[in-house]
């Protein structure tokens, strides 16, 4: 194989007619190229959707009130209803699969028109009454000051956390926020804490960084909502499904809150490990679509590269016989043909493949450069190295199979009849 006239014999056929080679060598670089930018293309988006959602606490479920579905002891179908505190206070106690438990009010005019104002500053945000343990389910880093404490929900005190589009809007630039007040729907409030979202799940809906959070004990008593909680969030404890945990809160909660235990519409919820699920069976799909696609125009290519070896073994026909004539074996004409296939093969694919690695390189420098506007939904085109070596695997067993098979043919006929032939 590394027979250095070997491959003089190799580069020599090959310059021989070089638009044919470059045309062959064509097909097999366009097929690792495509599979290469495909790939890298799919693990950029895969990667912009998990960074944004790889922080959320995966075994999390969250719940929510809608009107009933079905009369039930007295009660008519279409009957509004609220949790309350004292379910939380029951669940805490009674359901030992729940690790970490937050209620959540939506505040008055939240998202709804001007509902915070400064000075001359007006802005619209979403306004949320939160429990510490919220943060361990949908992680906020404090940039600067903190986030809520359990002394601000026992103390009720007015302090609210603002996102980074609320500095903004609110906050002269280089003004330093901690220790300043907003009016929040008619209450004012201390500013304790600046945070960005660790994740783009955003559970209330509308853009995160226009979030204000206030303790929620606070909004119950500042707003009068008593003791109701509009939504309430929960993980469960490892080892537990947390389908399971939300089904089994289903049921209590239904129960006490007569309601019929089949009815369906009642109780709004979703649990993120179904979600992470799903996302995970789409990227499966976008990468086993990528190598079908891939390997399809790769074989394409191969196909390619074989019926040129045939063409250019019916032209070497006499040279195979002569060869063969004086003492060339079988195994070193399939050899020689097999080796001018895999060289053929490997090199175009090696450019093709180092052309596609240098394109999805530039792509991630362009995405990097271009900072916040490139983070939503396309980070890191990327390969891995176990894909490069894959890549690299399949180039050599497509040469070896598209030498084959004009190798055999070579073979078959008889040195005499190679010889005479025209």
């Amino acid at each position: 194989m590394f027979d250095l006239d070997l491959w003089k014999e190799i580069l020599s056929a090959l310059k021989k007619n070089r638009m044919r080679s470059f045309m062959t060598a064509f097909g097999v670089f366009w097929g690792i190229f495509m599979l290469i930018i495909m790939s890298g293309a799919g693990r950029a988006l895969e990667n912009g959707v998990m960074d944004g959602i790889r922080a959320f606490a995966s075994n999390s479920a969250f719940f929510w009130t809608e009107r009933t579905g079905k009369p039930f002891k007295g009660f008519q179908r279409g009957r509004a209803w609220d949790y309350s505190n004292t379910d939380i206070i029951y669940i805490e106690k009674n359901v030992s699969d729940v690790e970490y438990l937050s209620p959540r009010l939506f505040g008055p005019n939240s998202n709804s028109g001007d509902n915070t104002i400064r000075g001359k500053m007006t802005g619209a945000f979403n306004i949320y009454g939160e429990n510490p343990d919220f943060f361990k389910i949908d992680p906020w880093t404090p940039l600067k000051g903190r986030l809520i404490n359990e002394i601000d929900i026992i103390n009720k005190r007015k302090v609210c956390l603002i996102g980074e589009r609320v500095v903004e809007t609110m906050f002269e630039e280089g003004e330093d926020p901690i220790g300043q007040y907003l009016k929040i729907s008619g209450v004012y409030f201390q500013v304790v804490g600046i945070v960005h979202p660790e994740t783009r799940v955003n559970i209330g809906g509308g853009r995160k960084e226009e979030t204000i959070f206030i303790p929620f004990s606070t909004m119950q008593q500042t707003y009068n909502y008593g003791d109701v909680v509009h939504f309430f969030s929960v993980t469960s404890k490892p080892g537990v499904p947390v389908s399971q945990l939300e089904e089994k809160l289903k049921t209590l909660l239904k129960d006490r809150h007569i309601i019929a235990p089949d009815d369906v519409q009642a109780i709004g919820s979703f649990n993120i490990e179904v979600e992470w699920v799903k996302y995970m069976g789409l990227f499966n799909g976008i990468q086993i679509l990528t190598w079908i696609v891939g390997i399809g125009t790769l074989l394409a290519g191969v196909i390619g590269v074989s019926n040129i070896m045939l063409v250019i073994i019916k032209e070497r026909t006499q040279e195979i016989g002569i060869q063969r004539a004086i003492g060339a074996t079988p195994g070193k004409v399939i050899l020689h043909i097999v080796a001018e296939s895999v060289f053929l093969t490997v090199m175009a694919g090696y450019i093709g493949l180092a052309l596609g690695v240098g394109i999805l390189e530039l792509m991630n420098l362009a995405l990097e450069s271009a900072g916040d506007a490139s983070d939503i939904f396309f980070r890191r085109p990327e390969i891995s190295f176990k894909m490069a070596v894959a890549a690299l695997s399949v180039l050599v067993f497509s040469g070896i199979f598209a030498g084959l098979i004009p190798a055999r043919r070579a073979v078959s006929i008889k040195p005499i009849d190679a010889i005479r032939d025209e």
